[in-house]
């Protein structure tokens, strides 16, 4: 999606997605798609909450996703989907509000909270941000001479660091994954991005950057597919760098000062 906003209906953690700012309903029948695999618990025009065509997702970790105004629903309820399935399609159904087309989307907790959204491993910036998910199965796979993760993850090093940036090291973080560092010799930048092996539910992950002389910078929390990118001017001076997954760890020592 480009350019979106928090609606505040409740919480002011929702999202109203729209492809661009101002384009009316130029989304109508836009693809959606499921933000992560799991069971669908509901589909359904609903009139009491103005929601019309809804469908909410379960997922492994017990959060569920929120997917309200469709134009129309493309999976029952019980159905499994995979992440980046197509679920529906982007409308303005809802029996109380006369609606531009748009995507009402929400992150909700097992107990029904809703919680700040997450694209890509970082927070979505409330209220408004122009952001691209990159789990719609548009980005390009990981090649063997740079991937940092298994078949199940679909990022690579160097995706996650930006263009630019080119692998230099990496370690491995047990059967879990590994930690990459890279150098982006334009700017003298280097960045460190940890990587799972699979992406399935999340895991409690860290990357870190430590240029000498200078207070560490780090990246952690409950991620499904990476943590990072942590990034750090270091023109000739050494860096200590490193990340974990789950009780898997790895910290270098100071190294490449060149």
């Amino acid at each position: 999606m480009g350019s979106s906003k928090s609606s505040a209906h409740t919480a002011g953690n929702e999202i109203d997605f729209n492809g661009s700012a101002g384009d009316g309903n130029g989304d109508l029948g836009r693809t959606v798609v499921a933000a992560a695999a799991g069971k669908v618990v509901m589909s359904e025009y609903r009139t009491t909450d103005g929601f019309g065509n809804v469908i909410k997702i379960q997922h492994s970790d017990g959060t569920v996703t929120l997917y309200a105004h469709l134009n129309a629903r493309s999976v029952a309820k019980g159905a499994s989907v995979k992440q980046g399935q197509k679920i529906g399609t982007v409308g303005k159904t809802s029996a109380k509000y006369s609606l531009i087309s748009h995507l009402h989307y929400e992150v909700r907790t097992s107990g029904g909270s809703i919680i700040p959204a997450t694209f890509n491993g970082v927070r979505f910036k409330y209220p408004n941000q122009t952001v691209t998910s990159k789990n719609c199965g548009g980005g390009s796979a990981p090649t063997t001479s740079n991937k940092t993760g298994g078949g199940g993850n679909p990022y690579t090093a160097p995706q996650v660091c930006g263009s630019g940036f080119k692998q230099i090291d990496s370690a491995s973080l047990g059967s879990q994954g590994r930690v990459a560092l890279l150098y982006n010799a334009s700017n003298g930048q280097n960045c460190v991005v940890a990587l799972r092996n699979s992406g399935s539910g999340k895991a409690s992950m860290t990357a870190y950057l430590e240029v000498k002389g200078k207070k560490r910078a780090i990246d952690k929390g409950s991620f499904q597919y990476y943590a990072g990118p942590v990034r750090a001017k270091a023109l000739r001076t050494c860096v200590k760098w490193g990340g974990s997954i789950g009780s898997a760890k790895y910290d270098s020592p100071f190294e490449h000062c060149a």
